[in-house]
């Protein structure tokens, strides 16, 4: 890479953070916050959220409430884009096996007249195992129990809650808008994610990035924090690097590896994609994936960063166009 082109990227990185001042302020994302979301979508009165169920529907439920208090306009006067799965009869007491569930999704429209047309969406999937068994993808497949998916994916959830409440909090408005999204059904196959970039409520080419959090609570002590497709959109790796200093994270930046999670259905599509997580666990897909065992100020730290990334890249001041990864 020509180095003047090094000191353009550099001047431009900085004239964009330096416009971003007052929306990376970051008053209100705390462990509070982060963890009362947490505790309630991981809790043992959902059952682990499986689509179809009261529990899943009720974590929907929650999503929006949180929604509307933080002020995102609606799709077509609803948050929920329901739609169908199908599941073996019996699991996790189906009287079915095809069951309704719903993407919960909300957007803030930007603030500049022309860049409000182009859209960042940020997301998570709020579905698990519901009681595990087999078919379900439990680790545990002789277990009935209530894998209530702490890290994977209340975490998610979470941050996803805990970075609309600072948006909401900001003086001015990102340029660009911004969908926000909770997923059902990703862990039956990515099926909500599939379901919203084949039914996007925008034309799919206004979608500039999708930004995935998918497992982001168990923070190791080596504070890294790892992200797929940062090399899907002009300057990914170097802004992501960048953002990294003084975030109290060891972000590991990979321009490619996209895949595992909701954001390969963006991918697909040839839509520039983030994929976060922090890592995974001997709990990852059992019963024992719960609340307590949540790193609760590293994921203030991964909160904050990925607040950072989107805010910035909502701002950015050249265009977002996709770029394949090999």
């Amino acid at each position: 890479m020509p180095s003047h082109y090094n000191y353009k990227f550099v001047l431009a990185l900085v004239f964009t953070l330096l416009l971003n001042k007052n929306l990376i302020a970051q008053h209100t994302i705390n462990t509070r916050t982060f963890y009362k979301h947490e505790k309630y979508l991981a809790s043992d009165e959902l059952q682990g959220r499986f689509p179809g169920t009261k529990g899943n529907n009720d974590a929907a439920a929650y999503i929006a409430k949180y929604f509307k208090k933080y002020g995102l306009q609606k799709f077509g006067g609803s948050y929920m884009q329901s739609f169908k799965l199908f599941v073996k009869p019996e699991t996790n007491h189906a009287k079915s096996d095809s069951v309704t569930t719903q993407n919960v999704v909300g957007y803030i429209e930007g603030s500049d007249e022309t860049l409000k047309n182009e859209f960042i969406v940020i997301g998570a999937h709020y579905d698990h195992l519901g009681w595990g068994g087999k078919g379900t993808g439990s680790k545990k497949k002789d277990t009935i129990a209530i894998h209530n998916g702490a890290d994977d994916n209340a975490s998610g959830v979470s941050a996803l809650l805990s970075i609309l409440k600072e948006v909401s909090k900001t003086n001015k408005r990102p340029l660009r808008s911004i969908i926000f999204i909770g997923f059902s059904g990703e862990e039956g196959g990515l099926l909500g994610s599939k379901y919203f970039a084949n039914h996007p409520p925008v034309a799919n080419t206004a979608i500039k990035l999708m930004i995935n959090m998918d497992m982001v609570g168990r923070l190791n002590k080596e504070k890294h924090l790892s992200m797929g497709g940062a090399g899907t959109f002009p300057d990914g790796v170097a802004l992501m690097k960048k953002l990294g200093e003084g975030s109290g994270l060891n972000p590991i930046v990979i321009a490619g590896d996209v895949g595992g999670s909701d954001h390969v259905s963006f991918y697909k599509k040839n839509i520039s994609v983030l994929g976060f997580h922090t890592g995974g666990h001997p709990q990852y897909h059992t019963p024992e994936d719960n609340a307590h065992l949540i790193n609760q100020e590293g994921a203030v730290l991964v909160c904050k960063y990925i607040y950072n990334a989107l805010v910035t890249i909502a701002n950015y001041n050249q265009p977002l166009y996709f770029i394949k990864q090999d």
